[in-house]
C-alpha cells in the first residue's frame, strides 16, 4: 500500500499505463509493415501468384501478438496499483477506467488486425 496520500501516485500510474499503450502500438505498427514488406517483396520477383505465407509474416505476426500481450499485462499492471491506493490517492470523481478502456480498445482492434491476416491469401 501507498503512503503518499498524494494523487500523483495515481497519475504516474495512469501516465505508465498510457506509455505502455503506446509501446504496443508501435510494437503493432511495426508487425504490420513487417509483415506488408514481405508481401511488397513477393510482388517485386512477380510471382503474385505464389504468395502464400513466408518468414516475414509470421515475424510480424509475431511483434503484433507481442503488442497484445504487452498492453495485456500492462492493464493487469495498472489494477494492481489501484487496489494499492487510498481513496485520497485518486481525485474525486475521476474516470480510473478511461485508460484501461482505450487499451482494451486497442487490443481488440489488434486482434481484429491478426484475423485479417490470417483470413488474407
Amino acid at each position: 500500500m501507498s503512503d503518499l496520500n498524494d494523487p500523483r501516485v495515481f497519475f504516474a500510474a495512469e501516465r505508465t499505463l498510457m506509455a505502455w499503450n503506446r509501446t504496443g502500438l508501435t510494437l503493432m505498427a511495426f508487425g504490420f509493415v513487417l509483415e506488408r514488406f514481405g508481401l511488397f517483396l513477393h510482388m517485386l520477383r512477380h510471382n503474385p501468384s505464389g504468395v502464400g505465407r513466408d518468414f516475414s509474416f509470421w515475424i510480424g505476426v509475431a511483434f503484433i501478438t507481442l503488442a497484445l500481450v504487452v498492453i495485456g499485462f500492462s492493464i493487469v499492471q495498472f489494477r494492481r496499483v489501484l487496489i494499492t491506493l487510498k481513496p485520497v490517492e485518486i481525485p474525486q470523481r475521476y474516470c480510473t477506467w478511461g485508460g484501461i478502456a482505450m487499451n482494451l480498445s486497442v487490443m481488440l482492434l489488434g486482434a481484429a488486425l491478426l484475423v485479417y491476416l490470417f483470413s488474407e491469401l
